[in-house]
């Protein structure tokens, strides 16, 4: 996230919070009921300018159901809107996270409140992160991030709240991230060993990492908690500007059975209204 932040700041200067929630209104008028087979959610970071309340008014108009990747104050701040938050966050950060022991007590720490405060407001997932190899062999980074998520699995099992990892390519936006391919994952989930570690599968990473989006998300459905969209290549737009069809992608996640929310986590290169509208309209399958 941090990588691109810079660049989503300067693309979502092209529209502050004046006027976004009738322009958000306009383009829902002109838009078809929405079938509703999938709950979708905006991520906040790629935004970062435009005030949450705002943007939280704008995503109500669009037809969206969630603002994640937000901290505990800021979903409190846009509780009231009847908006949900797809994916808290919880331990941080992306390059020092689950794989070094000596992270652990913050880790712990920061996930522990994640989970109390997810589990009273309705909430279900929160994140976490690998951390950065820094030479560490992927296996002994496996074993070290199990570690560390088992002190606190029993709590989240007691609370009904899924601790999501995210899968980060590490060609492009994250050097050296060591949760940077799904079988990685799945191994790491089957290491733990709770029905409450999952993956977050971020497909615009994934298919950077590893391509065959479809199949993978058909062939891990078990362990995938939680979807983030992103166009390949340069993280834009979801349209024909970029390699993926998102409809198809959408499509094979719903025949899955999956009922939780997708993140738009995309950098509009245009009006952000605009493109989270076309966004919504290629997701609605």
């Amino acid at each position: 996230m941090a990588v691109s932040r810079r660049a989503a700041l300067k693309a979502a200067g092209l529209a502050t919070g004046v006027g976004l929630a009738a322009r958000a209104e306009a383009f829902a008028a002109r838009a078809e009921p929405a079938k509703g087979n999938v709950k979708q959610s905006i991520c906040r970071w790629c935004y970062g300018r435009i005030p949450l309340k705002d943007l939280a008014a704008a995503a109500v108009k669009l037809g969206y159901k969630s603002i994640e990747l937000l901290s505990q104050k800021e979903f409190l701040e846009i509780k009231d809107s009847g908006l949900s938050c797809g994916m808290l966050n919880g331990a941080k950060s992306i390059s020092d996270c689950l794989n070094r022991f000596d992270q652990h007590d913050r880790c712990e720490k920061e996930l522990r409140s994640a989970i109390e405060f997810a589990a009273g407001h309705g909430l279900t997932n929160v994140i976490c992160f690998s951390g950065n190899r820094r030479g560490m062999p992927d296996d002994e980074g496996m074993a070290n991030c199990a570690a560390g998520l088992k002190r606190v699995m029993k709590f989240a099992e007691e609370k009904q709240i899924n601790v999501c990892m995210e899968l980060l390519n590490s060609r492009v936006d994250h050097k050296d991230y060591m949760c940077d391919k799904t079988p990685w994952g799945v191994a790491l989930c089957k290491m733990v060993g709770s029905p409450r570690f999952k993956l977050l599968y971020d497909i615009y990473h994934m298919q950077i990492m590893e391509g065959d989006v479809i199949r993978t998300i058909k062939d891990n459905k078990e362990f995938i908690a939680h979807y983030h969209t992103g166009g390949v290549p340069g993280r834009n737009e979801i349209d024909e500007s970029q390699e993926l069809f998102y409809p198809a992608v959408m499509k094979a996640i719903v025949d899955t059975g999956y009922q939780g929310f997708i993140g738009q986590e995309f950098i509009p290169k245009r009006d952000p209204i605009q493109s989270l509208a076309q966004a919504f309209k290629i997701c609605d399958v």
